[in-house]
């Protein structure tokens, strides 16, 4: 975890009454957890990561935390693969200049690879980030992207599950830039995130299938959580958010079998 912690410090005091002596109330406390496993590519990387940073200088972003009825949010950045590890520790975004000096932090962090993919480790630590959280909100939200289902810890669904159980929403960002499956991806992943990864009220999920729609989608999810926009009211010349759909029973298995049969070769 980072040490620099006066900006948040400095918050809390200025916004000291807005709740207790403990915590600050704020519109919505989101985990963005993203994917930096092996079987993304450097380039694949930096252009994430460049969405991110530049998804929170953009006006969009900026106007959709104002326009809450506290009009402010908080934020943590964390990386994952097998394990996740929090990038930039919990910040409140309230202005511009708040939003502008989390997308630097954000900025100046070295780039990682991670080995293996567990969405279910990753949902784990969003839970203990929330309850280790200084703020206080009806909304809780982690926006996980990924480019494989999960191979390692336990099934997701059951992270899943565990999640949604303490009111946390899962929205998802499948990025499917693959032009043909290997040992580690499979080709229908948004439909693995929509039936074994994502749940909870207004959840919903964005894919990426070039690695040009990466800032595009990355805002267009952020803008529609930090607001809190329902998925039906999106533009319709803006990036397609599917709601959650169950459908017919899905293999939620396959990332683990995979793994089993790179193994076993």
């Amino acid at each position: 975890m980072m040490k620099r912690r006066w900006p948040l410090a400095a918050a809390l005091c200025l916004l000291g009454g807005a709740g207790s002596a403990d915590t600050v109330a704020v519109d919505l406390e989101l985990v963005i957890a993203v994917d930096v496993s092996y079987s993304m590519e450097m380039e694949e990387l930096r252009v994430q990561r460049a969405g991110y940073v530049e998804a929170f200088r953009s006006l969009e972003v900026i106007k959709a935390l104002r326009g809450g009825p506290r009009g402010r949010i908080a934020v943590t950045y964390v990386e994952w693969g097998g394990k996740a590890i929090q990038v930039v520790p919990w910040t409140l975004l309230h202005d511009a200049a708040s939003a502008r000096e989390f997308a630097e932090t954000l900025q100046r962090q070295p780039l990682r690879r991670i080995a293996f993919t567990s969405i279910s480790n990753t949902l784990a630590v969003g839970r203990t980030l929330f309850r280790a959280s200084p703020f206080r909100t009806s909304r809780r939200v982690i926006d996980i992207s990924g480019d494989g289902p999960n191979n390692a810890g336990a099934p997701a669904p059951l992270a899943r599950n565990n999640t949604i159980a303490q009111g946390i929403t899962i929205d998802g960002l499948p990025v499917m830039l693959r032009s043909a499956p290997d040992t580690a991806s499979i080709a229908d992943l948004d439909v693995y995130y929509r039936e074994c990864v994502i749940g909870g009220p207004g959840s919903f999920l964005l894919k990426v299938k070039h690695i040009d729609e990466f800032a595009a989608a990355i805002l267009a999810k952020l803008v529609i959580e930090i607001s809190g926009l329902k998925v039906s009211r999106y533009g319709p010349d803006e990036p397609k958010p599917s709601p959650v759909q169950y459908g017919q029973p899905y293999n939620c298995f396959i990332g683990e079998e995979l793994q089993e049969r790179s193994i076993g070769r």
